[in-house]
C-alpha cells in the first residue's frame, strides 16, 4: 500500500518557478525545477532554502528548458541533490546553453552591481555560479519522444511534444499499484497550435490527475496579422527615422521572428537584422541540429535558409553589441531577454527608450513585476543600471508571437481527455487568469484546484 502526494514548491498562483514534488510513500520526484522570475516578493525565493532538503529527491523530469523550469537546478544540485535530471534530447543541450547563460549572467550582474555600487548586498552575490552550471550538467539523462522509460520500481515516464519550444515535453505518469495503475499529465507550458515554427501540442491521454498551465488561461490572442502588422511597423520606422528595438527570448521567438521577417523581406526592400545574444546565436544553430523537431525542415520554400539569410547579422562580440547603439535608422536589433530583466537588450534600451525615433516591439508574455511589463504598460519611467530612464521611444506589443496557447487552444487540448480526471491542478498563471480558466473548465464539471505556493494534496492514499 503506498501514498502519492504533492507538493507545490512553485508554478503556483504564478507564472513562474515551476516546482512540483511529487511522493511517492518515500520516493521522492521533483517535476521541474525553476527560478522565480519576475515580481521582488517571487525572486527572492530563489534565496531562501527549499522547504525540502535536495538530498531526499531522488530525481527529476524536466518538461523543458526555460530558466522557469530549469534554472534552480545548480542550485538543487549544489545543496546535495545526487540523482538524475530527465529530459528529451533537444532539452539537454538547451539547457546547457540556457544555464551557463543564467549563471554567466548573474556573475557579471553582480560584478557590475559591486563596481557601480547600486546593489542593496554588500558585496552583491550570484545565486550561482558558471562551475555549479557546469556540475549539473553531468546529472542529466536524455529520451526520445514517445519512448516510456521506467524511473523507479512503480514508475514510468513517457514524453510527448507539448509545441512551447524546441523539445518542449508534456509528461504521463504511470504509478503501478496495489489498486492498478494510476496515471497523471503534466502539461509543461502549451505552445499554440498553429506555430509555423513549432510542432502543435500532442493530444494528452487520459489521466486521473491533470496538471495544466494557465499563463493564457483567462484571455485569447488577439487575431493578427502578423506579417502586415510587422510590415507596417517597419515602414513607420523607416519613416520616422529611427530603429526598431526587439527584445525577444533566445529559444523560439528569435527564430520565429526572423522567420517572419525572412517572409516579409522577400516582398520588400530587407533591413540590416542584428542578433545579438550569443545564447541566441547558440540556440539557432541548435534550431538547425534538431530538424526533425519543429517545422521548418519540411518547408521547402524556406527550411533553414531563413537563418542565413543575408541580411541577418550575429553578433557575438561585447564590444561590436555597444556599436550598435550608434546606428540611428533602418535596423531590427534582436537581444535578450525578451522580459527586458537583464542582458544585452539592457544596454539596447537604456540608449534607446529616450529617443522617441526608436520603436520598442515587445513579442511574448511579460510576467508581473519585469521591466519589460512595465514599459509595455506605459510607465513613463524605467530603472536601468540604477538610473531612471525616461521612456519616449514608441512601444508596441505583438501578442501573436506568443509561445504559450491561449484560453481556447488550452480548452481544445484538454478536451481530448474524454472522461474527467479526478482532480485537476491549475498551475503555472497569475491568479486573475487561472480564476477564469478555473471557470470554464468547472462548466465541463471538472473538479478544479488552482494550489497556493507550498500548498500539499494528497493524490491517493492507501493504494
Amino acid at each position: 500500500m503506498m501514498d502519492i502526494r504533492v507538493k507545490f514548491l512553485g508554478g503556483a498562483g504564478s507564472v513562474t518557478g515551476s516546482k512540483f514534488l511529487l511522493t511517492v510513500d518515500d520516493y521522492n520526484l521533483l517535476i521541474d525545477c525553476g527560478l522565480f522570475q519576475g515580481l521582488k516578493e517571487l525572486r527572492l525565493r530563489n534565496w531562501d532554502n527549499l522547504p525540502v532538503d535536495p538530498a531526499v529527491i531522488d530525481a527529476v523530469v524536466l518538461t523543458h528548458a526555460h530558466i522557469d523550469h530549469s534554472g534552480y537546478l545548480p542550485l538543487l544540485f549544489k545543496n546535495g541533490f545526487n540523482g538524475e535530471i530527465h529530459c528529451t534530447e533537444p532539452t539537454l543541450d538547451l539547457a546547457e546553453i540556457l544555464l551557463m547563460d543564467s549563471a554567466k549572467l548573474q556573475q557579471e550582474e553582480a560584478e557590475f552591481a559591486n563596481r557601480k555600487g547600486y546593489s542593496k548586498h554588500d558585496p552583491a552575490m550570484a545565486l550561482y555560479k558558471v562551475q555549479d552550471a557546469i556540475d549539473v550538467l553531468s546529472a542529466f539523462k536524455a529520451h526520445p519522444f514517445e519512448k516510456t522509460f521506467r524511473i523507479h520500481d512503480h514508475i514510468e515516464v513517457r514524453f510527448f511534444h507539448a509545441g512551447h519550444i524546441l523539445g518542449a515535453a508534456s509528461i504521463e505518469l504511470k504509478i503501478y499499484t496495489s489498486q492498478g495503475i494510476k496515471s497523471m499529465v503534466f502539461s509543461g507550458d502549451l505552445g499554440p497550435m498553429h506555430s509555423p515554427l513549432h510542432v502543435a501540442p500532442a493530444d494528452p491521454p487520459a489521466a486521473d490527475v491533470l496538471f495544466v498551465e494557465s499563463t493564457y488561461g483567462g484571455r485569447n490572442h488577439r487575431h493578427q496579422n502578423l506579417e502586415e502588422e510587422l510590415r507596417q511597423l517597419i515602414t513607420e520606422s523607416d519613416e520616422k527615422g529611427g530603429c526598431i528595438l526587439i527584445p525577444a527570448f533566445s529559444v523560439g521567438r528569435t527564430q520565429l521572428i526572423l522567420y517572419y521577417l525572412w517572409k516579409i523581406f522577400q516582398n520588400m526592400k530587407s533591413r540590416p537584422v542584428y542578433v545579438d545574444s550569443p545564447m541566441a546565436i547558440s540556440v539557432t544553430r541548435l534550431y538547425k541540429q534538431y530538424s526533425a523537431y519543429h517545422r521548418l525542415e519540411g518547408d521547402s520554400e524556406f527550411g533553414h535558409r531563413i537563418f542565413d539569410a543575408p541580411f541577418i547579422h550575429y553578433v557575438r562580440e561585447q564590444g561590436k553589441s555597444k556599436v550598435l547603439n550608434t546606428i540611428r535608422d533602418k535596423a531590427i536589433i534582436i537581444s535578450a531577454s525578451g522580459m527586458a530583466t537583464g542582458g544585452r537588450i539592457l544596454h539596447h534600451l537604456y540608449h534607446r527608450l529616450p529617443n522617441e525615433r526608436d520603436t520598442i516591439l515587445f513579442s511574448g508574455f511579460l510576467p508581473e513585476g519585469t521591466r519589460g511589463r512595465d514599459i509595455a504598460n506605459g510607465e513613463p519611467m524605467v530603472r536601468i543600471f540604477g538610473e531612471q530612464v525616461a521612456v519616449k521611444a514608441k512601444v508596441h506589443v505583438l501578442d501573436g508571437l506568443s509561445a504559450h496557447a491561449d484560453q481556447d487552444e488550452l480548452v481544445e487540448w484538454i478536451s481530448h481527455i474524454k472522461e474527467a480526471p479526478k482532480k485537476t491542478f491549475i498551475i503555472h498563471g497569475e491568479k486573475e487568469q487561472a480564476e477564469v480558466f478555473k471557470t470554464r473548465l468547472q462548466g465541463r464539471g471538472w473538479n478544479v484546484i488552482i494550489p497556493a505556493y507550498l500548498e500539499t494534496f494528497t493524490l491517493f492514499d492507501h493504494v
